[in-house]
């Protein structure tokens, strides 16, 4: 099945992460590093979410918000949306699989 948005490359994990801080609104570095490692466990170190960010913002899939404050919060885009909906649905499968074959495996 050919995906649309060629996927998120070899920093998935962090860009899904960052991806998902960003779908409930927008936030700056520190606040994405504080609720990042609230809702998954994952401690990201600044130069690594900055990167993602970076990469992300090339892709159109997030933005830099304009802010009177020295932080600079982005927010996601709508190409970003889709990214997002479109790996969490490869993970439902993934998971799916997974689980179907534990069930396999202990019968």
């Amino acid at each position: 099945m050919a995906r649309k948005t060629q996927g998120l490359g070899r920093f998935t994990d962090v860009a899904l992460l960052v991806l998902i801080s960003l779908a409930e609104g927008q936030k700056h570095g520190y606040r994405m590093i504080s609720d990042i490692e609230e809702f998954s466990g994952t401690s990201l170190e600044p130069g690594t979410l900055y990167g993602a960010l970076m990469r992300l913002e090339e892709r159109g899939w997030i933005e830099p918000v304009e802010s009177a404050e020295r932080r600079k919060p982005y927010r996601i885009t709508d190409g970003g949306r889709d990214a997002l909906r479109e790996q969490l649905a490869t993970l439902r499968r993934v998971e799916q699989a997974g689980v179907r074959r534990m069930a396999w495996g202990q019968a």
